[in-house]
């Protein structure tokens, strides 16, 4: 693979040209079952259906998601949240399709089918009311990483309130006049501050089964009911709303 310091556009070109032929060097022979989909200093995970796998790169496991001297309760908010959700990614619209060995075999049975379906409509509407300048969210492409979000957070603060139950009480942080359960929501937050571009955003809402990070965050602390109580958020207002969307 070649890359130059003045050709930004033919390195992008000649590194998907490098990918592609090694991907069809592959072709007709045995999967390896081993072999990661990202490279270690990635910052990302993800969840493969067809091998029920985790990943969680070396890269993502450092601040702000992991330290092993924040508060538990910051970590468990941002990583603790980004591992249930790719757990979660096995029991949303495409991981339910696949059974414990990766095989492309349905396993629930019709009843919990129908609810799935049911239950799913809430984030396709709730997700497709978001818009970033003229472009609306669309809830169905984005359907999977939405209810691995909220899924991810529920999993991971009741994780949190567990580990609590089981330790010493962390000290508060200094000068934030806030409590741990509120920091853990704070460190899912903070884990998706950004800056893009209108152009970016334009992008993303066409080609991204992710929902754009501003929506990450509202979308999913909306749903949660103890995020309204431990911020105090009004009945009905926009971050406590009385129906919420809820899978897992």
């Amino acid at each position: 693979l070649i890359i130059k310091g003045d050709e930004y556009f033919w390195n992008n070109v000649r590194n998907l040209y490098f990918i592609q032929k090694k991907d069809l060097a592959k072709l007709r022979k045995s999967p390896e079952s081993n072999a990661w989909g990202m490279s270690p200093p990635t910052v990302n995970a993800y969840y493969t259906p067809s091998k029920n796998q985790i990943v969680f790169p070396a890269g993502i496991l450092q601040a702000p998601f992991y330290d092993q001297e924040y508060p538990k309760s910051l970590n468990f908010g941002a990583m603790g949240v980004v591992m249930g959700h790719e757990l979660t990614h096995g029991f949303d619209d495409q991981g339910r399709e696949y059974d414990k060995f990766g095989n492309l075999r349905p396993w629930w049975n019709n009843r919990s089918i129908e609810n799935f379906n049911v239950q799913t409509k809430c984030f396709i509407n709730q997700y497709s009311s978001y818009k970033l300048q003229d472009d609306h969210v669309d809830g169905k492409q984005t359907l999977g990483e939405n209810i691995a979000d909220n899924g991810g957070l529920k999993s991971a603060y009741h994780a949190y309130l567990d580990w609590v139950g089981h330790h010493t009480p962390e000290r508060p942080l200094p000068t934030l006049n806030l409590t741990h359960q509120q920091l853990f929501f704070l460190g899912f937050a903070q884990v998706w501050c950004s800056s893009s571009t209108a152009e970016a955003d334009h992008l993303q809402i066409l080609t991204d089964p992710h929902s754009p990070a501003k929506y990450r965050v509202i979308g999913t602390l909306s749903n949660s009911k103890e995020f309204a109580e431990n911020y105090g958020c009004a009945k009905n207002s926009r971050m406590n709303p009385v129906h919420k969307c809820e899978v897992w």
